[in-house]
């Protein structure tokens, strides 16, 4: 008599070709295709049906659009559907993006530019329209919030999505959800996303990434010690190179040997981000999916093709880019508080000084002033290889330049600068007009004003451990 196999239990399953649902008991582990686990539907015939026991319970989703960049240029222009397509670059800037023909070469992102084109010659590199890839970042994301407003960006490409209450407001799992989104982007969007499903943002975020490009991965509860313990440390959240090489250092390698310490020991040798790695490293995640605040800060620039260290020079880069960052704030309907000078030297340091303005602006010749103004500290024979203008602490336009509502506008604000260093100091006494006092009722709605921004802006959930 043969020996009866052991089940392993009941496994659920969806099609994302035909939406079928079933469920089978499995005897022995399914079979995986590339690095997730996948069975043929028996109505359609596909190959892609996900397949998992804990299909039904997995609420926490993370969206990762495969290359985006590239893959918009790609959609716009067919003749580049085979072609290495390298997003960024210039003559002596750094890779933004790269589609995956191009990774098969070597090239990733933030690597320089000469490197990729060493390893791939034959590479398309294409200067990023941000435009373009905002817009379609935007209908991506319009599309998520069809399905529930629980949504916290990270980037423009990417997003947690919490569907705890999906079966609820649409009659279906949160995976039912997310496969269909996933192929509503395709059909309507003309690009592909992979997807994680999880209980918990940090592994949503890790399932997302396993079967790339147009995956869809799940890992459940019961499997996440086993499904970590062979994983490299930098998987972790917070491990960075120099934590992984201080945790080589100490002789782990491997998520696997986290486990086996206890938290008193992580704390001791690596403070607080040590207890998260001992709950991490166990699968446990309680950060909720915060709905994102605004993007805080607005910005353009520019490397060159031979190191500046002429101020001329520089002041007219500096227009340029000012002029796109005022035409960006007026198109958006935002303002900055705050401007923002970014340099990078030729030796790749970066010097980042801002200005805080007294109130939000959306006035191009303000923002030139004040940038110039921290510009002109920072020409001391330096040779710089970029130059970036910005604005920070967003507004509505409504809340901007305020002085015009107490009389004629006055040339600049008042602005208080402050350095990296911490020290404050205040602008040349040229700079500061003079403002008719408000009356008390104009002091009484802006006070308001800012109250409701302030309840409506999410606060970021702190980790509870």
């Amino acid at each position: 008599m043969g020996t009866k196999a052991v089940q392993i239990g009941m496994i659920y399953a969806l099609c994302p070709d035909c939406h079928h649902k079933w469920r089978f008991h499995a005897d022995r582990p399914l079979a995986k295709s590339g690095k997730g686990v996948y069975v043929p539907c028996p109505v359609c015939g596909g190959k892609r049906g996900i397949a998992h026991a804990e299909l039904p319970d997995l609420r926490i989703g993370h969206l990762d659009c495969d290359a985006f960049y590239a893959s918009i240029e790609k959609r716009d222009r067919p003749e580049l559907i085979d072609q290495p397509v390298i997003i960024g670059g210039g003559h002596r800037g750094v890779v933004s993006t790269c589609c995956y023909v191009a990774r098969k070469f070597g090239v990733r992102s933030a690597m320089p530019a000469f490197k990729a084109r060493e390893l791939c010659p034959n590479g398309v590199f294409l200067k990023p329209d941000m435009a373009k890839y905002q817009r379609e970042g935007y209908r991506v994301r319009d599309m998520m919030r069809a399905i529930t407003p629980d949504i916290e960006p990270l980037s423009i490409d990417e997003a947690f999505l919490d569907l705890t209450n999906a079966q609820e407001a649409h009659g279906k799992t949160a995976a039912e959800c997310l496969i269909e989104l996933q192929a509503e982007i395709r059909r309507d969007v003309g690009i592909t996303v992979s997807i994680g499903l999880s209980y918990n943002k940090f592994l949503a975020k890790i399932a997302s990434d396993l079967n790339k490009p147009f995956g869809f991965s799940m890992i459940g509860a019961a499997e996440a010690v086993s499904f970590l313990a062979d994983k490299p440390v930098r998987m972790m959240w917070g491990v960075g190179p120099a934590m992984e090489r201080k945790l080589r250092d100490d002789g782990i390698t491997t998520i696997g040997q986290m486990q086996e310490l206890d938290i008193h020991a992580l704390q001791g040798r690596y403070g607080s981000i040590g207890k998260r790695f001992f709950h991490f490293s166990r699968g446990q995640d309680n950060r909720r999916v915060e709905q994102s605040s605004e993007r805080k800060s607005l910005s353009s620039e520019t490397t060159f093709n031979e190191d500046i260290s002429d101020l001329d020079e520089l002041v007219d880069i500096a227009k340029r880019l000012t002029a796109r960052v005022a035409s960006d704030l007026a198109r958006k309907e935002i303002a900055g508080h705050t401007v923002v000078l970014k340099l990078k030297s030729a030796d790749f340091k970066t010097r980042t000084r801002n200005m805080r303005l007294t109130y939000p602006t959306l006035r191009e010749d303000l923002i030139l002033e004040t940038a110039l103004t921290l510009l002109k500290k920072e020409v001391d024979g330096t040779r710089y290889r970029l130059l970036g203008v910005g604005v920070a602490d967003l507004f509505p336009a409504d809340t901007a330049d305020p002085a015009d509502l107490f009389g004629e506008a006055e040339e600049t604000a008042p602005v208080e600068l402050i350095e990296d260093n911490g020290e404050s100091t205040l602008p040349p006494a040229r700079l500061i007009p003079q403002i008719p006092r408000p009356t008390a009722e104009q002091l009484r709605e802006s006070l308001t004003r800012r109250y409701r921004l302030h309840k409506k802006t999410s606060r970021q959930h702190r980790f509870g451990f």
